[in-house]
């Protein structure tokens, strides 16, 4: 399994707060990896380095085969290679779902809109939500409106999608529904690198779990392994139902 995305010794911190402190993993492509932490442990800010949301001061990143750390990175072409979805949905409240999906494809990627209306009710019905497109967000539940998220993130046709917390602000019946479509989506091979306190999730879902503490790597193990880890620290987390 070749890795699309490899990170070496990531060095981050915010002024005087070390955030990141010598993480190394690296995810294989079809891979679905799971970050998994307490708060404060490094989980969100290693997905923003990968997608160059957040600048790294040592170490290297590669991902679908772009040198993150280098300063004549193309960004442009690095996220058409990267979607990300986050806590907040972000959706335009003035376009419909399915003129949301269809923004990025057209003015992006110049793809015209005949073909971009098609490309995004192909990822509203991969979402479960075709019979939505055109309803406004302020008509979609919040599960619904990060449903359409994720098909926005999806018509880019991206290599690796990351996910941010994405069901922490639903309740949750709204968050089987995002969990059932991330899950077709790793069903269909998509390379997936999502950070989640949706244990059950990360043990269905993920072939790789890494738990992050203080900013490092603290254990890596299969999902499969998740009830039974090695280090004390992440037998604590998992038993405190976090």
């Amino acid at each position: 399994m070749s890795a699309v995305v490899k990170l070496a010794n990531v060095h981050k911190s915010f002024g005087p707060l070390k955030v990141l402190d010598g993480v190394s993993f690296e995810v294989g492509r079809g891979e679905v990896v799971a970050l998994i932490g307490q708060s404060g442990s490094g989980k969100s800010t290693a997905l923003r380095c990968i997608n160059a949301l957040e600048t790294i001061e040592e170490g290297a990143i590669e991902v679908c085969g772009h040198a993150i750390h280098s300063p004549a990175l193309d960004k442009r072409a690095l996220r058409l290679s990267v979607g990300i979805v986050f806590q907040s949905y972000n959706l335009f409240p003035h376009l419909t779902a399915l003129q949301n999906i269809m923004l990025a494809p057209t003015c992006v990627k110049g793809i015209k809109r005949g073909q971009a209306r098609d490309l995004a009710m192909d990822c509203l019905t991969r979402v479960g939500l075709a019979e939505k497109a055109e309803h406004y967000p302020e008509q979609l539940s919040g599960g619904q409106q990060q449903r359409v998220a994720i098909a926005r993130s999806l018509a880019m046709q991206p290599q690796v999608m990351l996910f941010d917390e994405v069901t922490s602000a639903l309740d949750p019946q709204l968050t089987s529904e995002v969990l059932r479509v991330m899950e077709d989506l790793a069903r269909g091979g998509m390379t997936m690198i999502l950070v989640t306190h949706e244990m059950g999730f990360a043990r269905r879902v993920a072939g790789t779990v890494i738990y992050m503490r203080q900013g490092r790597v603290w254990e890596t193990l299969a999902g499969r392994d998740l009830d039974n880890p090695r280090t004390p620290e992440l037998r604590d987390f998992v038993g405190s139902g976090l």
